[in-house]
């Protein structure tokens, strides 16, 4: 099929108040929270780029790692589905929180173990904007670039989901910039049919997962979708261009991912430079997967020779399935939902959101 009408998709350029300005309950800062500026240094000491695929990953026995906290309210009730990055030898997590009400904001937690953390007292991003109310800030997803922190989260009004952006230079003070994709058409998978069918669906973007690396052309690349995958890109990764007649980036092909394809942490570059894109699945309940049951996976992308896709690679099985009772067990059953993969200090750390109620992690060695 051939691909028509390119459409420009232009974010606000004009920033939206700080989510500080908007919120004075975040003003206050934790006077023990590492500082974070532009002199900071970005990832781990011994950095050694993956091979794909990224195996060997067995999940800590100590999980979950973080659990609702009673005693704030904006995170009483569910913490999950976290990102990550590491910063002057320190792991850094954004992750979703939601009180009883499950208005959802996005927390702040740092670790210079990878497994314990310190919990930020007051949510960094909360819902100020109309596209926010009702639902709340969701799933973020984090990158740096030149000093400069972007994280694509979801804008959910109660109705409909939205992919957005804002930005920090310290991981406390950030200055939101909108919808980033308002004009997307895709599908959704249809409940309810012995069948794989989908319905239209217009306006509706999450998860967007962004290589940090301008390509050669360029543009930066973001791998977005809770359904089936797509790519926009950006020269300034504020203003996303998108194919709105655009066939999927990485269509349907195993088993555990036939109900819904979704976008995990920011793909790495590996040592053969193309990158290895962690991503997420939910099953129908075909080839011996429940329906239902999210999983996590891993494919291989070259932006340069096949910038429209189809992925170079992937694997056929997950990496991650739910098995422990709290990932069996929570606010949606059966889930593994994972947004964030760093290396730190000489092994590769995988946090995962756990039946979208706490957090989990899963450690792999670095390959030689």
């Amino acid at each position: 099929m051939e691909l028509t009408g390119i459409l420009s998709i232009l974010s606000l350029l004009t920033p939206l108040a700080t989510a500080t300005a908007m919120l004075p309950a975040l003003m206050a800062r934790n006077t023990t929270i590492p500082t974070v500026d532009s002199d900071s240094v970005e990832g781990d000491r011994s950095y050694k780029a993956p091979y794909f695929p990224l195996m060997g990953f067995k999940k800590y026995s100590g999980n979950p790692i973080m659990r609702p906290n009673p005693a704030n309210e904006w995170e009483s009730a569910y913490t999950y589905n976290p990102t990550a990055i590491v910063i002057d030898d320190v792991v850094w997590l954004l992750y979703r929180a939601q009180n009883e009400a499950k208005t959802s904001t996005i927390g702040l937690a740092w670790s210079r173990d990878g497994y314990n953390f310190t919990r930020y007292e007051r949510p960094v991003l909360g819902p100020t904007e109309p596209y926010e109310r009702d639902g709340g800030c969701e799933d973020p997803r984090v990158i740096r670039v030149n000093g400069t922190f972007y994280m694509t989260y979801t804008g959910f009004d109660g109705k409909t989901a939205r992919l957005c952006m804002a930005t920090s230079t310290d991981l406390v003070n950030w200055t939101k910039y909108g919808p980033i994709l308002p004009n997307v058409n895709d599908v959704e998978y249809n409940w309810g049919t012995h069948v794989n069918q989908y319905r239209p669906r217009t306006g509706w973007s999450k998860s967007g997962s962004i290589l940090n690396e301008r390509m050669p052309d360029g543009t930066y690349h973001m791998i977005f979708g809770d359904q089936l995958l797509y790519r926009a890109t950006s020269k300034d990764l504020l203003t996303w261009d998108y194919r709105v007649d655009s066939l999927p980036f990485a269509p349907k092909l195993n088993d555990w991912e036939q109900g819904i394809m979704e976008s995990g942490p920011p793909a790495i570059k590996t040592r053969g430079g193309r990158w290895l894109q962690v991503y997420n699945g939910m099953a129908v309940g075909q080839g011996g997967y429940r329906p239902k049951q999210y999983s996590t996976g891993q494919m291989l992308l070259d932006p340069v020779e096949r910038p429209n896709g189809p992925p170079i690679a992937r694997l056929e099985v997950p990496i991650l399935q739910p098995s422990s009772k709290d990932e069996l067990e929570g606010q949606v059953d059966d889930v593994v939902f994972t947004e964030a993969l760093v290396q730190f200090h000489g092994q590769w750390f995988m946090y995962f959101g756990q039946s979208d109620t706490s957090i989990g992690v899963a450690v792999a060695p670095v390959q030689d």
